[in-house]
């Protein structure tokens, strides 16, 4: 048995867990440097087509860097700003790793390039390569070198994967702030739970060894596949929260077994055998739950799978032999001191009869709260990312707010239309239709500029291309789709789907920066129903394996469900209609990016699949030992409560930290899970669960009898 074997060798395990721990450190060092950057894209889309075309055929491509020229006197017309504008034009279109870049000097003064004040002019150009190549090899030279002041101008970087650049940067310091945070606080609040420094510091330990071989896990990953640098952060969050929710559990059933009268040995055994076989479960669910983001074909939504497994992993071989081998060697000094009261005279117990004996009143008022609460989701408008996910105070969001508010046009955010069928007479009716769509400031082609369906002016320079394409016999045409600042805001998504849909004489496919990210949105949104279908149906499996019942795991469904539903609810209230932006630091867009709330699903369903197997494993012994349907409920809650409480206090008090980080990805994790950890500890598990447990009776262990034999040959029982 596991856990003799782990009481006979304690001190050996200890040390070769702090061994495994040191190597661990060591590899993981690496790993954030080997992780990869990644923009949102979808592979095999017609954006990405597109992209490829662009940069094969015409060695352009949507402009993902800026320089922003502003004049320290006069306009962006005088000679000496003109002169430093033409040279700045040069120096970028040269420098390493630069495929092409163009301004509003070398453009023929294009008005688009131009603020409508005449103090600013911009600079774009198109660095080719991966995010890899751009953000981490190009930028950290090329920002610094044209950040600069002259005579004549100022000059500012930006473009989309600065934006981002200084996002990841940004996002990491604030998870390292909020690590530093998290320590000192979880420690405080495990001493103040356990009233005992050396199990607080034992569950801390177990947190850092999750933490750590996590980090170890990935090193090994990535040399297979590409892991997003969030993939760590995600790591750094779970590994502290898994570490100390499954240490709280251990060491709360060791203390019981204690108490029981059984010697430290027999007290290891037990707790491995009962207590091991719950965190089993517990991660599993946690780890299913994950691991359906592997269905989505963008790694870095497939990234955050690879991090959850590795981390429950890691979080349960901490909590189920290194933690019971450091109980065994401090023994009864893990006890709390003073005395214990007893169950039945506890607040749980008493709060669960309270409930069972009146359960419409407390069920409905739980019911009401919840849909209050969850009401806002129902206006949920997901949307696409920019640099407003960066503070005020970011370099890049600086920039981007003086484009918005003085350009009327954002042309780094045009639509490019690529066909290898095309004439110059073919091409202008097609791009007077587009002009005339609302929201279209201008159609550059290479039949000229349109705007309102009527020509403006003669063929644009770098935007036609008369030379044949690896077909000889075709003529290849590009189109470049200016949209307005106003519709980029209000509707990006749209506009790329109404200029999708413009009838056309020939073959044509859009993309650019708009395209990418609506490809993106519709890849991840498509896959929303298998993700959830895969997450219930999986969690079903392992609570039916666990329970041997249908309904528990049914009813688990519906209660996770009501969870999810505040945290969905919260999120579209502060983050999309702006609530609380003020005292939370941020500018709301009026939308939300679909994949952070795609990662806090899956990390809240297995959080909340977590405390129900907490809670189910000590009903189900206690109904198991009496036969009792309903009074194995409060004595079942009674004795896991407590535990659950103070992990999800302990808990939403880490994912709380990081809603004091700048990027606003990190205050939806940071506020969402908190609410939704909260929610899950009280009104769920608190009120609902023995509501609904009462109204089941004996039927919360029902099964058909086919099920039911099934469950004998392959249930995961002691």
């Amino acid at each position: 048995m596991l856990g003799r074997f782990i009481a006979a060798r304690a001190r050996l395990i200890v040390a070769l867990g702090i061994a495994v721990a040191l190597f661990a450190g060591v590899i993981g060092a690496g790993t954030i440097n080997a992780l990869s950057l990644n923009r949102f894209e979808a592979p095999g889309s017609e954006s990405m087509r597109v992209r490829d075309t662009l940069a094969r055929e015409y060695r352009t491509g949507s402009p993902n860097l800026a320089l922003l020229v502003t004049a320290r006197q006069g306009g962006v017309d005088s000679p000496a700003v003109a002169e430093a504008g033409e040279s700045l034009t040069r120096e970028l279109a040269t420098y390493s790793g630069v495929g092409a870049a163009w301004s509003y000097w070398s453009r023929g003064e294009q008005e688009t390039l131009r603020s409508r004040d005449g103090r600013q002019a911009l600079i774009l150009a198109w660095a080719p390569g991966d995010a890899n190549q751009v953000r981490r090899d190009l930028l950290p030279t090329l920002t610094p070198a044209f950040t600069r002041t002259s005579d004549a101008v100022t000059v500012r970087v930006g473009g989309s994967d600065e934006v981002f650049r200084q996002t990841m940067t940004q996002a990491r310091q604030d998870f390292l702030r909020a690590e530093l945070l998290v320590l000192p606080l979880v420690l405080l609040l495990l001493w103040w739970v356990y009233r005992r420094i050396s199990p607080a510091l034992v569950t801390v330990g177990i947190g850092l060894f999750a933490v750590l071989g996590s980090l170890a896990i990935l090193r090994g990953v990535v040399a297979f596949t590409d892991v997003s640098t969030f993939a760590a952060n995600i790591a750094l969050v779970m590994g502290i929260g898994l570490g100390v929710d499954y240490g709280l559990f251990v060491v709360f059933r060791f203390r019981e077994e204690l108490r029981g009268g059984h010697a430290v040995p027999d007290a290891v055994a037990r707790t491995v055998r009962g207590a091991g076989r719950t965190v089993l479960f517990s991660g599993g669910t946690v780890a299913a739950s994950l691991s359906v983001l592997l269905v989505f074909p963008f790694p870095f939504l497939r990234s955050f799978a690879y991090a959850g497994v590795a981390v429950v992993l890691a979080a349960v071989v901490g909590a189920t032999v290194l933690l019971p081998a450091a109980l065994k060697l401090l023994g009864h000094r893990v006890e709390r001191r003073g005395p214990v009261p007893e169950v039945t005279d506890g607040f749980w117990y008493s709060a669960a009869h309270r409930v069972m004996r009146r359960p419409f009143a407390f069920g409905g008022a739980a019911l009401a709260i919840l849909l209050l609460l969850g009401a806002p989701f129902l206006g949920v408008r997901f949307g696409l990312p920019d640099d407003r996910v960066l503070p005020t105070s970011a370099p890049a969001r600086q920039l981007y707010d003086q484009v918005r508010a003085g350009f009327p046009v954002e042309e780094a955010d045009a639509i490019q239309l690529v066909t290898s069928e095309a004439s110059p007479e073919s091409v202008a009716p097609y791009a007077a239709a587009l002009s005339r769509l609302p929201g279209v400031a201008r159609v550059d082609s290479s039949a000229g500029s349109y705007q309102g369906g009527a020509r403006s002016a003669d063929r644009v320079d770098g935007v036609d291309r008369t030379d044949q394409v690896d077909d000889l016999d075709r003529l290849g045409q590009r189109l470049v789709v200016l949209p307005t600042s106003a519709r980029l805001a209000e509707d990006a998504t749209g506009l790329v789907r109404e200029v999708r849909a413009v009838p056309a004489p020939f073959t044509v496919e859009a993309g650019g920066s708009p395209a990418e990210l609506t490809d993106y949105r519709d890849g991840v949104t498509s896959k929303l129903p298998l993700v959830g279908a895969l997450i219930v149906a999986v969690t079903f499996v392992l609570l039916f394996l666990m329970t041997g019942s249908l309904i528990a795991p049914l009813k688990a469904t519906l209660l996770n469900v009501l969870s999810l539903s505040v945290m969905f609810g919260a999120l579209v209230l502060v983050f999309q209609q702006g609530h609380f932006s003020g005292l939370l630091g941020f500018t709301p867009t009026g939308s939300i990016e679909p994949s952070v709330p795609i990662l806090m699903f899956c990390i809240a369903y297995g959080l909340s699949m977590d405390y129900e197997v907490f809670l189910l494993a000590r009903i189900k012994e206690e109904y198991d030992r009496t036969g009792d349907a309903l009074a194995s409920v409060p004595l079942g809650i009674a004795r896991s409560a407590p535990l659950v409480t103070a992990a999800a206090a302990i808990l939403a008090v880490s994912f709380a930290t990081y809603a004091t980080g700048q990027v606003v990805f990190l205050k939806q994790l940071g506020i969402g899970m908190a609410l939704a950890i909260l929610v899950d500890a009280t009104l769920i598990r608190g009120v609902l669960l023995p509501v609904l447990m009462r109204l089941a009776g004996a039927a919360n262990w029902w099964a058909p009898r086919p099920l039911r034999r099934l469950h004998r040959l392959i249930g995961l029982t002691d």
